[in-house]
């Protein structure tokens, strides 16, 4: 490991975390907010309407914070490790936003991104702890469609779709964590500089 100036985007990924939580947590909100509308359409409220609005903006805001922390992730996990299989840049960002390709891509790309991160990162824990947040992502993804297209108005789905939403937020925060941590630890080792001969 060769002396650097760089470190791991220790800032930004504490700001990720906190806008990735309070997201979801407007995202439950807007989900129960949206189902009494269902529920009581003639309800002039306009509480599910600036629910869904701020859910909008703090949801943006997370994918922003998010998407600079991998890409400064990917960077960093690329100068620890040249000759490891780290993703594009164009692709790490880019595989989130084409149909189909982002049910996959992205997890390849944050498991590619965390083994390169460090030696220290181990297969069987990190790869579970990636695979739970994925499950969970598509779990909420799936249960949303369903709710939204036959059932609008279960309370089962809705249940299930905002329970998976929280855990996927928090296991991407334990995520973030973990790689942050592991790049932090990696890019702190410096080599000792050889002394100078003695004249």
């Amino acid at each position: 490991m060769t002396s650097t100036t760089r470190k791991a985007p220790r800032t930004l990924a504490r700001c990720a975390q906190a806008a990735i939580g309070v997201a979801a947590v407007a995202d439950a909100f807007r989900a129960t907010a949206l189902r009494n509308h269902r529920l009581h359409p003639s309800d002039p409220s306009p509480e599910s309407g600036n629910a869904s609005m701020v859910f909008v903006y703090l949801m943006t805001l997370a994918i922003v914070l998010f998407l600079m922390w991998l890409a400064e992730s990917r960077s960093n996990a690329q100068l620890l490790s040249p000759q490891s299989s780290v993703p594009t840049p164009g692709w790490t960002i880019g595989a989130w936003f084409i149909p189909v390709v982002n049910l996959f891509a992205p997890r390849r790309s944050v498991l590619d991104i965390g083994r390169a991160s460090s030696p220290s990162w181990e297969e069987k824990r990190g790869t579970t702890l990636v695979d739970l947040w994925w499950a969970a992502w598509i779990v909420h993804g799936l249960a949303l469609v369903t709710a939204n297209q036959v059932a609008p108005k279960s309370l089962a789905l809705l249940v299930v779709a905002e329970a998976s939403m929280i855990a996927a937020a928090v296991l991407l925060g334990l995520v973030i964590e973990r790689i942050t941590s592991l790049q932090s630890a990696a890019l702190s080792t410096t080599v000792p500089a050889e002394p100078l001969p003695r004249t």
